[in-house]
Parts: structure tokens; C-alpha cells; sequence
């Protein structure tokens, strides 16, 4: 792994100063061999004077269990920043500069099971990029062993081994719960026999902390106990220390400098005070390297619904899917964007309290309401570890949200966490300190070029000003960012914070008596006695009948049967600075790896046939009719253009299969196109809120706009045919009221296509006899004559099947507000806008 320039910067100052405190050590041996010439060898601290030569902070003596002087320095680094690719560079330096060797050990010490876990699965991987540092290291004899397992004399002699320890099982406070203090036959090796009174006590004599038995003046005389924690002593281990900040109590200290170390480095976002703090890295540098995602976008909202909050992050986290497969598209690289969901309850006898947000409350509630897959959804608490031995960064996993309560903090590491949604209540002791760190780490620590999937988010509601600022700043502080605390932007909702770029507009003063009152139909499914949005995944996909796929045409392709040929194209520096690059030489080869590849070819279908069982049948029933007629060689050379139409075709017979599925839905009233918000309808939003410096949409002659529903409409993020069309609505005599949908935001429809149709304008007539109050509601989807394609003819379709349901309904039967009202959906084009609209409200 190549390393980023901070991180070059840190290894050179730790090289430094190992380098000095090698020269400073060999002087105090030297002092010590010469002690009637000096009169400071007891006082001559060595890493003292070699911290003097490379820092001008003050350094903090230390001493370890024997008494010896004990360098101690510590590495600050943020979140993000690669702490143990670090230490593992580290412990190279310190072997190979200031110990001289190659072997030896280290006893690796963290204070979370959740950073144990995932330091120790990296080490064990031969293939990680940490595990390649300590192999190049030891020149391939590396051994990562826990406190329960054994290693011999001959494996610290031959290999660098590397233990690793909790914390709390290094606290010699509980020591005699746990083993590591405890006599153990497994390391008898390292100690004189039981009966060598002698060796017993020249061993004590060098090492005076060890535990032991008996009495001096007894029979036996004290005999060293043959334990963990007696062995990690006599070998004066290099000890390094993962969120070192986690080590200040006495209780701690004491306990690993009486392991005795040779040296010790400590790493963290947050040192605490007294620390030798060698190399400080700043937010800004890790910002520079694109390690991080900034900026941190917080959405508060004004509601009093926590799951109005929830429903928002869930909008955000599909937009940044839908980012992210492009992106995939464009790159190859994959990311699936999660949301970190914080509850306030996670026990099991906790939930049913009014008062408080419960993780079961929350998962019932992205499945019944929101249509999200149970599989997409994990918890993570002290009771339910949802994501244990779970890859969350695999193409195989399917998490898109975790609910927790404070369970993932220090050590929890998932580059794909782009939103933070925090639903405790505002005057709840929890905080977003702890977790806002956690959304921070950058994919593959390598921007996108993509705004959106660079960027973090957070969504929260009601919180205090005072109280939302310190929050995220002591979040930033406790990640080693507070540099950068400043990259934080309030984007959303009533916040009580000053925002001088937005602001909140309403209805027109002769709409506002229809606040509240505008209705629109979704569809809808009813499931345990509840409403919710059809899901495509879920509700349609899932339930295509794949046996029904007609492969005829595909069957029949006509196919080249010209051979392919293998190519090599040179390309070099042209001479001419015009041209820059030339062809420098081109040359072809017979086609030799010819096969048909039936894996390959399922795999480009799973985004169109999700089983992969039935996909790798089609692609088999394809393939072999194919080679049946024309001999496999030539179906291999025509094997990309047989996949290019297996995909058209496929897509199109899911489309088809799809909108069966759906129309059957409603024949058998599992599907409902309902109005009632109650029921799954969509209300009107009753404000909205634009920014203050962005040009306003005005009428053609620049006055201004009469019949928009808001008082003001900004011009911004609509195209030159929408303004036309906005105008040209504004100025309609029998028009009561328009009003611009906005995409990925306000209403839409979920057809039996993936994606949702966003209408562009609805709007409403005036009858005659009453200029205040509007017959029907028309909800517009307009496109250019480039535009007019299949995406249309769908849209078409599904606005003429709605128009056909609503013909059906008497809307008088569920909402006394639409008495004598009615809903038409309508699709126009580039050149025919203007007429329409004037046949419409002629």
C-alpha cells in the first residue's frame, strides 16, 4: 500500500528519533561502563536527551517495572488516518534501527473487543496490507497469536510475534479473573525448574517484578510462576497501544510498564495530558490525501416526528446509491452507501416506552413503512450484534442501515457509512459525539469526484443550536479534527441557528386556506393492518415469475462468423507537440482463448435477474442453443454481442413481466392507488425553503409571478423549456394555482419500472362559477422531443393506467376536502406544451 504524504512524514520523525535514542542509549551504556568518570549515570535519561534532539516540547520521563528508563512517545493521529498501517511501519523502524533484529515480540494492546477483532482478523491475513509490513518486516516469519494461545522460545527466537491483548486483560486490577498473571505449564520453558533454587534467584534478581511463590527464607526458597504475563516480562516486549488514550489511569500504566517494555508507542486521535506527543497530524492534512469525507452536511429538522427524520436520511441514502452506481458504472468501483441510525433503547424489556425511540421500533418501521428489506437492516447493540463476522464492504453483503444506540465507537470502521441519523430526543443525555466520526472515512481513502459520495451527512431534529454546534464539535475534537470543525454546514429544516443563505417560503395569501388540504394518490399496500409505499425490490421484482421468459429472439440471433483477432497497439511520445502521442506500431495474432464463458456471461445479468441460479440457466440454454447451430467458436467470438442483446431483451421481458405483476396487484387488491395521506397518500408540502441570493422565476415582461402556490418560485434547477412552461401556466386565466414538483424530493409515482416518476408541475382549473376553489388537480410530467424514447412511452402508460383507476374512484368517499374534484395525469411534449395546456384550462 502506498503511503500518503503525511504518513511518510511521520515514519521519517519516528526514524529520527530512533535513530537519536540509539546513539543516546549506547552513551548511557558507556556512562554506565565508565561510572567513575561520571557523576549523572543514574540520573542520564536517555530518551530524554535523544527527545531533546528532534522535539522542543517537554518530554515526560517514564520508567518501566525494572526501574530502566523507558521511551515512550506517542503518534497523533485522526480518525482515518491509518493508525496501525502506522504502527506496523513502526515496529520496522524500531527492530531494524534501535533493537537491531528482526524477531522478537510485541504485545499489541486495545481497548474495545470491536478494534480487537478487527485488528486481529487483519494481522492473520496474509493478504492485508498490514500483515505485508510485519512480513516484510521479520522476512516472512510472522506469527499474531492471543493471550489463550502458546508460543515456544524457539518461535520468539526465529519469528516476530505479535500478541495481542485487551486492555482490560492487561488491568492488573482484575488480573486474577483473567489468566495472563496466572502459573501456566505452557511457557514453563522460559523459566529455571521448579527445584533450581539458584536459577529461581538469579532470574529475580534480573527481572525483581516477577510474581512468583513461596518464601526466600522458606524451603524452596521463591520460585518464578511460569505464567503469560512472567513470560511478556523476561522478554521486554515492544508494546504498542491503539487509542492510547484509553491507558491514563494509574491502574493501566502501572500495568504495562511492568510488562517491562523495551519501548512503547502509543497512537490515538485524542492524547491526553502527560504525553510524549513526537508526530501531531492535522484533520486538514488527511483532508488533502482525501481520506475523509468532508464536507459534513447536518440536516435538522423542525419536526416532532422522529420518523419524519428518518424518512428524509432515507431519501438521502437512496440518492446516494443511485450516485454510487454510477459511479460503479463509470469506474468499476463499488460502494453501497449505509446510514447509521441512533436510537435511545435497544433492550429487550425497554421497549413500549412512549417517551423513548426503540431499534425495534425503528426496524418495524423501515420494513412496513418504508419498504426496506429485512436483510438491509442490522442492529448493533450489547444485546444484538447484527454485524459480527459480516463484511460490510463486500458486493455480497446487503446492510444499508445500522441501528445502534452508542455501540459503535472508537475502532468501528466502515468507509461506506456516508449518514448519521440521530433520533434520540433533543433533551435526551445521548449525544452525536460519539458517532460522528464513524461516517467520516473516504472509500478506498480516494475522493470520487462525485460531490455527493465525498461528503457526509448527518440528520437530526430539534436539537438546540448551542447544543447541536457543540456536539458536532467535540465529535470532530474527539476524532482528532477539531482543526477542521469549520467544514460542517447546517442544511436543512427549522433550526434556531443563523442561516442568512435560506429561507422559508409559503403559500400566496389566497392559497393558505389550502394548507394542509392538497392530496395526491400513491400507490399503496396494505400488510398487518398498515399502509405502505409499494417497494419495487420487494413487492414486484421479487415476485416475477423468470419460467415466463420468452428467449426466442435471442435464440435466433444471427452471428458473425468472422474469427476475431488478438491485437497490440504501441503507442509512444509524438515528435510533433500538436499531436503529443502517436501510433508507434500495431500488430495482430490469432484469437487463442476462445471459450464460452457462461459465468461471465451470468454475471452481467444479475442487475436484470437477481437469482443468479436462474440467470446462469438462461445464459446456459443461450449459449448451448446458439453453439448448436453455429459451433461454440463462433458464438465466442460474437460472446460481448451476445450478452449486449441477452441484456436488452432480458430487461425488456422484465419490464413486461413486471407490469403484469403489478396489474395484478390491483386485480386482486394487494395494490391500492389511494388518496387519503392516512392511507399512503402524498400531501402538498406546506413551506419550502429556497436559498435568499438565487434569481426568483418572473413572467416573460419581468413582473411578477400571480398564481405560483408559493410566494416565491426560484429560477434555479429549472431548464429553459420548465420556465415556458411555468410562465405560460402563471398567466392562464382559468388557472387557479401551479406548482413545481420538485425531483427526488416532493410527489412521485412508483410504477412497475425501478425507478419513480417525479411529475414536473401540478397544477389545478377554475371552474367559472367559483375563481377561489378548483375542480381538478392535473399532475404534468413534461419532455423534450429528444426525450421521447421508451422511458416516455412507460410514463405514458403508467400516468393513462392511473387516469383509469382514478376514473373508478369517487374521491368524495374518502376525503370530504376533494367533494366534486378530480385527478388527471398527463404527459406533454416539447412542441405541443403551449396547446395543450391552453386546450386543458380552455
Amino acid at each position: 500500500m502506498e503511503l500518503k504524504d503525511y504518513q511518510k512524514k511521520t515514519l521519517t520523525q519516528v526514524k529520527l528519533y530512533l535513530e537519536w535514542l540509539t546513539k543516546a542509549r549506547e552513551e548511557a551504556a558507556r556512562r554506565q561502563s565508565l561510572s567513575s568518570e561520571f557523576s549523572d549515570v543514574e540520573s542520564f535519561d536517555f530518551p530524554k536527551v535523544a527527545w531533546a534532539k528532534v522535539s522542543s516540547k517537554s518530554y515526560y520521563s517514564k520508567k518501566n517495572g525494572l526501574g530502566e528508563n523507558l521511551s515512550d512517545f506517542y503518534i497523533k493521529i485522526p480518525t482515518g488516518g491509518g493508525k496501525t498501517l502506522l504502527a506496523c511501519h513502526t515496529i520496522d523502524l524500531i527492530n531494524r534501527i534501535y533493537l537491531k533484529k528482526q524477531t522478537g515480540i510485541v504485545l499489541w494492546i486495545v481497548p474495545t473487543s470491536q478494534i480487537y477483532r478487527q485488528t486481529l482478523e487483519s494481522l492473520r491475513n496474509r493478504e492485508h496490507p498490514y500483515r505485508q509490513v510485519l512480513d516484510i518486516a521479520s522476512a516472512g516469519r510472522t506469527t499474531i497469536c492471543e493471550k489463550t494461545e502458546r508460543f515456544s522460545k524457539l518461535d520468539v527466537e526465529e519469528n516476530l510475534v505479535v500478541m495481542l491483548l485487551m486492555l482490560p486483560s492487561a488491568n492488573r486490577k482484575i488480573k486474577e479473573v483473567l489468566r495472563i498473571f496466572k502459573d501456566n505449564g505452557g511457557f514453563t520453558e522460559f523459566f529455571p525448574p521448579e527445584d533450581d533454587i539458584k536459577a529461581n534467584q538469579e532470574l529475580l534478581s534480573e527481572f525483581s517484578n516477577l510474581e512468583y511463590f513461596g518464601e526466600e527464607k522458606g524451603f524452596f526458597g521463591k520460585i518464578v510462576k511460569t505464567s503469560l504475563g512472567n513470560t511478556l516480562k523476561t522478554l521486554k516486549p515492544i508494546v504498542i497501544i491503539d487509542e492510547g488514550h484509553k491507558t491514563y489511569s494509574a491502574g493501566a500504566q502501572k500495568t504495562i510498564r511492568d510488562f517491562n517494555p523495551s519501548i512503547v508507542v502509543e497512537l490515538s486521535a485524542t492524547p491526553l495530558q502527560p504525553s510524549n506527543i513526537l508526530v501531531e497530524i492535522s484533520g486538514q492534512e488527511l483532508n488533502r490525501e482525501e481520506m475523509i469525507k468532508l464536507d459534513l452536511h447536518v440536516f435538522n429538522k423542525s419536526t416532532l416526528a422522529w420518523q419524519d427524520v428518518l424518512r428524509e436520511a432515507i431519501n438521502k441514502r437512496k440518492t446516494l446509491e443511485d450516485k454510487a452506481i454510477e459511479y460503479e458504472a463509470n469506474t468499476g468501483i463499488y460502494i453501497r452507501p449505509i446510514c447509521l441510525i441512533q436510537a435511545e433503547r435497544t433492550g429487550k424489556d425497554q421497549r413500549g416506552i412512549p417517551k423513548y425511540v426503540h431499534a425495534e421500533d425503528v426496524k418495524d418501521y423501515l420494513v412496513k413503512q418504508c419498504g426496506i428489506a429485512f436483510d438491509q437492516i442490522a442492529i448493533k447493540s450489547s444485546e444484538a450484534d447484527d454485524i459480527e463476522g459480516i463484511d460490510l464492504l463486500s458486493r455480497n453483503c446487503s446492510i444499508r442501515f445500522i441501528i445502534t444506540k452508542q455501540a459503535l465507537q472508537e475502532g468501528w470502521d466502515c468507509p461506506f457509512a456516508y449518514i448519521l441519523t440521530v433520533l434520540t430526543n433533543p433533551n435526551s443525555e445521548l449525544s452525536m459525539t460519539q458517532l460522528v466520526g464513524r461516517i467520516l472515512r473516504q472509500p478506498y481513502a480516494k475522493k470520487t469526484k462525485t460531490m455527493e459520495l465525498d461528503e457526509s451527512y448527518v440528520f437530526c431534529y430539534r436539537p438546540r443550536a448551542s447544543d447541536l454546534l457543540d456536539n458536532i464539535k467535540r465529535g470532530f475534537e474527539n476524532e482528532g479534527l477539531g482543526d477542521i470543525a469549520g467544514r460542517v454546514i447546517i442544511d436543512k429544516g427549522d433550526t434556531g441557528l443563523p442561516e442568512t443563505n435560506f429561507k422559508t417560503v409559503g403559500y400566496r395569501e389566497r392559497f393558505r386556506r389550502f394548507k394542509g388540504k392538497i392530496y395526491l394518490p400513491k400507490f399503496v399496500i396494505q400488510e398487518n393492518g398498515s399502509w405502505r409505499d409499494i417497494n419495487y425490490e420487494m413487492d414486484i421484482l421479487r415476485s416475477i415469475d423468470w419460467s415466463l421468459v420468452n428467449l426466442d429472439y435471442v435464440l435466433n440471433l444471427a452471428l458473425d462468423k468472422k474469427p476475431l483477432v488478438d491485437s497490440e497497439v504501441v503507442v509512444g511520445l509524438s515528435e510533433d507537440r500538436k499531436d503529443v502521442i502517436k501510433e508507434k506500431k500495431r500488430s495482430y495474432g490469432a484469437f487463442t482463448s476462445w471459450q464460452i464463458d457462461k459465468v461471465f456471461m451470468t454475471r452481467q445479468l444479475l442487475d436484470i435477474v437477481p437469482n443468479p441460479w436462474i440467470a446462469h440457466e438462461m445464459c446456459d440454454k443461450t449459449a448451448n442453443a446458439l453453439a448448436g447451430k453455429h459451433g461454440e467458436k463462433v458464438v465466442s467470438y460474437n460472446l460481448a454481442y451476445l450478452i449486449e442483446e441477452l441484456r436488452k431483451h432480458l430487461e425488456k421481458e422484465r419490464d413486461r413481466l413486471a407490469e403484469a405483476v403489478f396489474r395484478d396487484l390491483i386485480t386482486k387488491k394487494t395494490l391500492w392507488f389511494f388518496l387519503i395521506a392516512s392511507k399512503g397518500g402524498y400531501r402538498l408540502p406546506s413551506r419550502i425553503r429556497i436559498k435568499s441570493d438565487v434569481k426568483r422565476l418572473v413572467r416573460a415582461d419581468n413582473s411578477q409571478l400571480e398564481k405560483s402556490l408559493f410566494e416565491e418560485v426560484p429560477e434555479e434547477g429549472i431548464n429553459p423549456m420548465e420556465q415556458s412552461v411555468a410562465i405560460c401556466l402563471d398567466e392562464q386565466q382559468k388557472l387557479l394555482w401551479w406548482y413545481r414538483n420538485l425531483s427526488r424530493q416532493d410527489y412521485y409515482i412508483q410504477g412497475w419500472k425501478k425507478h419513480k416518476i417525479y411529475p414536473d408541475f401540478i397544477f389545478t382549473d377554475s371552474p367559472s362559477s367559483n375563481l377561489d376553489d378548483y375542480k381538478t388537480i392535473y399532475v404534468v410530467e413534461t419532455k423534450g422531443l429528444h426525450l421521447q424514447n421508451e422511458d416516455t412511452a412507460y410514463k405514458t402508460s403508467v400516468f393513462e393506467f392511473c387516469n383509469k383507476l382514478g376514473t373508478q374512484k369517487d374521491w368524495r368517499q374518502l376525503n370530504l376536502e376533494f367533494k366534486n374534484k378530480r385527478i388527471e395525469f398527463k404527459v406533454i411534449y416539447e412542441n405541443e406544451w403551449r396547446n395543450r395546456i391552453n386546450q386543458i384550462l380552455a
